[in-house]
């Protein structure tokens, strides 16, 4: 199979999605205003330079970017006002009055999110006590899933749910701290009796993605989705004729590009929590919803396997004797 079908195919799936057009930008919907921040971090990683020092501008102070002339913004990011336009498109506004109320809106609206009187989009000082690194992070930690539910594309999602159901075997392909998601959401399928594998090596990911076939799901975790390691095996996943699926923060990446079904994460990065590091809790969020929509289609069944298994492990547990631990907390 070529490459060109394959990705016909992945522009179709998500071209008929809700909320993402053909070429995988985002569409100008009244939600995608509203989630204008969130859509913003994920897409500044894939931005040529000059955008992304107007996204840094936006994301560090969005409050006071409201309060700004488009010269004076162009001016605090070293670029031109054409550029900041440009910005503005791709995110699916019509100018850059449309940009400051969407910031002075949504900025109001995260404020009112945060707890006590930090600054929104603050991160941990050389001189915090502990009590404020606590704070931040819970609170971005907070936010991350938040954002990540708001933004999270239903219908996405539901064709993720119904490959995954459907699927001979899946394969999770994640490196590095995307394996930790990846091996999570195998562990939860293999709970409920499906045949799932999960990857972090690269030689094993492309060799185990050699013997798919259309019956199988082939789904790749990368934060900036564009982890070579990940991407080529999906891409030799797509060649064998396997569905594709990307768990990313970032849309407009090769993984996302490639992929039949593109679930989107909002991820919050603070001084010492970089990258896939911090988009960590918000993808484990959407690895729980998929999980939980694929046992509820198999309800039966998914209820059965998780009290095979729990009871296969029941007598590993210090206190097993007393029970005490009734459900299965593994």
């Amino acid at each position: 199979m070529t490459m060109a079908p394959t990705q016909d195919r992945a522009t179709e799936s998500r071209g008929a999605t809700a909320g993402t057009r053909a070429s995988g930008q985002p569409a100008a919907t009244p939600s995608g205003r509203r989630d204008l921040l969130a859509r913003l971090r994920g897409l500044a990683p894939s931005l040529v330079p000059s955008k992304r020092r107007v996204a840094a501008c936006i994301l560090r102070d969005p409050a006071m970017v409201a309060t700004q002339t488009i010269t004076e913004l162009a001016r605090a990011a070293q670029t031109s006002e054409t550029t900041v336009l440009r910005l503005c498109h791709e995110l699916g506004l019509n100018g850059y009055r449309d940009l400051r109320v969407a910031l002075a809106t949504e900025s109001g609206r995260e404020q009112e999110r945060a707890d006590g009187n930090r600054k929104v989009g603050g991160d941990i000082g050389r001189d915090d006590d502990l009590d404020a690194i606590i704070e931040t992070i819970t609170y971005h930690d907070r936010q991350a899933i938040a954002d990540t539910a708001r933004i999270l594309d239903r219908a996405a999602m539901a064709e993720a749910v119904r490959l995954t159901s459907v699927a001979r075997r899946i394969d999770i392909v994640g490196v590095g701290a995307s394996a930790v998601i990846a091996l999570d959401l195998q562990q939860k399928l293999h709970r409920i009796g499906l045949i799932a594998f999960a990857w972090h090596d690269t030689h094993a990911a492309l060799t185990a993605a050699a013997l798919l076939g259309p019956d199988d799901v082939a789904i790749g975790v990368s934060h900036s989705g564009a982890t070579t390691d990940t991407v080529d095996a999906i891409r030799e996943a797509a060649a064998r004729g396997a569905r594709t699926v990307a768990l990313t923060s970032a849309p407009n990446s090769p993984l996302a590009q490639m992929a039949d079904v593109l679930l989107t994460t909002a991820g919050r990065e603070t001084t010492f929590r970089s990258g896939a590091t911090a988009s960590r809790i918000a993808a484990l969020s959407v690895v729980d919803v998929l999980f939980a929509a694929v046992a509820q289609r198999n309800y039966d069944r998914a209820i059965s396997a998780l009290e095979i298994t729990r009871r296969a492990v029941a007598g590993r547990r210090t206190d097993a004797d007393d029970g005490s631990w009734e459900e299965d907390r593994t």
